[in-house]
């Protein structure tokens, strides 16, 4: 993968960022996204946000090489601790972490995300913790979607800044409003995966010495939520 040739999950990421944005990418790693979205002509300026030396060196040159510097900026920070109001950040992507990292990310420097009115995230798991978080936090979810990749499923989540945002229930906040809704066959497989490892989980949690209640009720209602899901759909 280079910033010409994205890998397709980041693809999807990148054909969510507005035409005209002006977009900080946090966790850039290389800046494939904002390079890929500058050479464009998508995005008409940015931040690259890294908080490791070693990636942010790479974003460095990566940014200089392709002689994009005059449009965006590499920044060794933490999180949205990379965003300055002079930058007038309108969207913010964050791919490539768990839930509840970007969860973490979003919540610790919320009011840096004042000009935002745009977020496009690709968490690798803990989808549940961002959709909650988006509702909670006045952003209404807009699209998702799911991607295979590498033996990998990814999940794509675009949402846009709303006053009041739906409300979603437990299951909807679990599998997604757009993705129930299509229910294609990479879903169904994940769900499929999931439930078969749930339920490895929940025998080997009610073979424990002291069996945690709480957690086998937890288990079971994730069970059979992901049951009552895959009957309504087929599967």
């Amino acid at each position: 993968m280079d910033a010409d040739h994205l890998s397709q999950r980041l693809a999807i990421v990148a054909s969510y960022v507005p035409q005209g944005a002006r977009l900080a990418d946090i966790g850039t790693d290389h800046a494939y996204l904002p390079v890929n979205l500058a050479k464009n002509g998508v995005i008409v300026g940015g931040v690259a946000g890294e908080v490791v030396p070693g990636p942010f060196k790479n974003a460095e040159h990566e940014i200089n090489r392709e002689g994009l510097s005059d449009l965006i900026t590499a920044r060794l920070a933490n999180g949205l601790q990379a965003i300055e109001p002079a930058d007038h950040i309108d969207t913010v992507a964050i791919a490539g972490m768990g839930g509840a990292l970007i969860t973490q990310i979003l919540t610790q420097d919320f009011d840096r995300l004042a000009g935002v009115s745009r977020l496009v995230l690709q968490p690798n798991v803990g989808e549940m913790t961002v959709r909650r978080f988006l509702m909670t936090h006045g952003f209404q979810l807009v699209a998702e979607q799911i991607v295979a990749e590498d033996g990998h499923t990814y999940e794509i989540l675009v949402a846009d800044r709303k006053a009041v945002p739906e409300q979603y229930d437990e299951e909807t906040l679990r599998f997604g409003p757009y993705l129930l809704a299509e229910h294609n066959d990479i879903f169904i497989a994940k769900w499929q995966r999931e439930l078969a490892r749930t339920s490895e989980v929940l025998r080997q949690v009610e073979s424990a010495h002291e069996v945690p209640a709480a957690k086998v009720t937890e288990l079971q209602t994730k069970i059979q939520q992901i049951k009552e899901v895959l009957q309504r759909v087929g599967a």
